[in-house]
């Protein structure tokens, strides 16, 4: 065959992904990245008992991990006071938003989200043959009321809401959200995006409503916790929607080293809060990077904080390629006017000295 028998969605798709790693920008520039600051990656690390449990299960890595996830879900579910039924756990967030629009998206299903918002969320969409109604931001915020009236006039099957938002870092509050979710139709489904939660400030997330089955909450082990490389999330909901997950997930898609880890992290309060502490100190020092050269920040509640240069998306990817030219990794929003920002990810001392001497020299040289 000259080529194969893809489906008639995929053979539509562009040639695209959701995001360049630094791997490969590393790659091709044949430059390493002297400071990593632009994978909202927490560089503060991994509780020491995460990593002490992980070692500790190391040697048994010929062994497949429980595919229900149980003893994970169990401490997940007495964490947040929820029965175990209400608890899915699967590869990160991306996996788990992978199945959630298989479980509810065909070929032309309207799906709202914020216009330039995760990209790996369209991904999915789009793989899956859905039709997505992109809504723009307003004042650096997903646009709660907008994204309402698209729901009622698409007939959207599914809402997607980042909440702190990425890549803007902005955030609405419990009220508003429960506000927004009575406003959307019946017979909508509300996905809840919280990768970023544990550094919001209180008050950002309602109570679960476990009673309402058209909400599911996804959270991670990525961010807070420090096991990107783990690729550990989950999702809370209505037990009756989250045991749908078991038609469409891959069972066996966790092995004994990520159930270990994230267990431990769970476990270990006291270095989450050393997490959060670090954070809320790191955009601060973005913030005064920012105002030392007269710019100003996107007020943040997640790990990273948008720097506005004050121009627009060409100037501003113009800066970004050449501070990832000069070694230091930073990602941009995608579409305008938030790209008119940089995105810079909370970072060690070290790689915020590199910033501060070098976002000067690029601005210069751009």
């Amino acid at each position: 065959m000259d080529t194969p028998p893809f489906t008639r969605v995929v053979a539509a798709l562009p040639t695209s992904v959701p995001f360049v790693g630094p791997d490969q920008i590393e790659r091709e520039s044949g430059v390493p990245f002297r400071a990593r600051l632009g994978a909202n990656e927490n560089v503060l690390g991994p509780s020491p008992r995460a990593i002490a449990a992980i070692g500790a299960v190391a040697g048994e890595a010929w062994k497949y991990g429980d595919p229900l996830a149980y003893d994970l879900r169990a401490a997940l579910a007495e964490h947040h006071g929820v029965p175990i039924e209400a608890i899915v756990a699967g590869q990160g967030i991306d996996g788990l938003l992978g199945n959630a629009v298989r479980l509810f998206v065909e070929p032309g299903t309207p799906v709202v989200m914020a216009q330039g918002g995760y990209p790996t969320f369209s991904f999915h969409v789009r793989a899956s043959g859905g039709r997505l109604v992109e809504v723009p931001y307003r004042d650096d915020h997903a646009d709660l009321e907008a994204m309402v009236a698209a729901a009622h006039a698409e007939n959207a099957r599914l809402v997607y809401l980042t909440n702190p938002d990425n890549p803007m870092g902005t955030r609405w509050d419990a009220t508003a959200l429960t506000t927004f979710r009575t406003a959307l139709p019946a017979d909508t489904m509300l996905l809840i995006d919280e990768a970023y939660i544990e550094f919001a400030p209180a008050g950002t997330a309602p109570p679960f409503a476990l009673d309402d089955p058209g909400v599911l909450r996804f959270r991670t082990f990525s961010k807070a916790y420090g096991l990107a490389g783990l690729r550990v999330g989950y999702a809370v909901g209505a037990p009756s929607t989250i045991a749908a997950f078991d038609l469409v997930r891959e069972h066996f898609g966790m092995g004994r080293l990520q159930h270990a880890g994230a267990i431990a992290a769970l476990a270990d309060q006291e270095h989450l809060q050393a997490a959060i502490d670090f954070t809320a100190a790191g955009r601060e020092r973005i913030a005064s990077i920012a105002d030392s050269l007269g710019l100003d920040v996107v007020p943040s509640s997640a790990n990273f904080v948008c720097i506005d240069l004050g121009r627009d998306g060409a100037f501003a990817r113009a800066v970004c390629a050449e501070l990832n030219r000069r070694g230091v990794f930073v990602r941009m929003p995608w579409i305008a006017p938030q790209d008119r920002c940089l995105r810079v990810s909370v970072g060690d001392a070290e790689a915020f000295a590199i910033l501060e001497r070098d976002l000067p020299i690029a601005l210069a040289a751009v």
